[in-house]
């Protein structure tokens, strides 16, 4: 774990808000001149805590509105059947994520897809043929109450 002080947890929480934002607008935002803003930003880069820089899509507007959430059990957990499965997995398209569970079920993968018919595909055609799956357990979100990137960064 790196340890970070208020002026970086003040960096990392408005960049999860604005990750456009230019350096000198941030450290205007945050009262640091910008070239110490600028050093704080690369160093939070090179140590990992800034992964990464995206857009987030609004999956309404390009057809992938409907989240259904996957339950997958496997025939074993030898370890050549799980990298088998979390490598087919990856491949999805439609596959948001898959966390490998403790628990009834061994992984469990959002997916996103346009509709039930869509799903129905989905579910044939990649996920029923995965390595190792002998059952497979599907719930739909009916209604999404948080949808969030940022983490709270304050120390509790």
């Amino acid at each position: 774990m790196i340890v970070l002080d208020e002026l970086d947890h003040s960096i990392l929480t408005t960049l999860q808000e604005d990750g456009r934002l230019s350096n000198a607008d941030l450290a205007e935002k945050i009262g640091l001149s910008a070239s110490a803003c600028h050093r704080r930003v690369r160093r939070l880069e090179n140590d990992g805590v800034i992964d990464r820089y995206v857009a987030i899509v609004n999956r309404e507007l390009v057809g992938r509105g409907v989240s259904v959430f996957v339950e997958v059990s496997l025939e074993s957990q030898r370890e050549e059947l799980l990298d088998s499965f979390e490598a087919a997995v990856s491949k999805i398209p439609h596959v948001m994520s898959c966390h490998l569970m403790a628990g009834n079920a061994d992984y469990l993968v959002h997916v996103t897809c346009a509709d039930v018919a869509d799903y129905e595909t989905i579910h044939r055609e990649h996920m029923a043929v995965l390595p190792g799956v002998t059952s497979i357990r599907s719930s739909f979100a009916i209604r999404t109450v948080i949808d969030t990137t940022a983490l709270d960064l304050e120390k509790r």
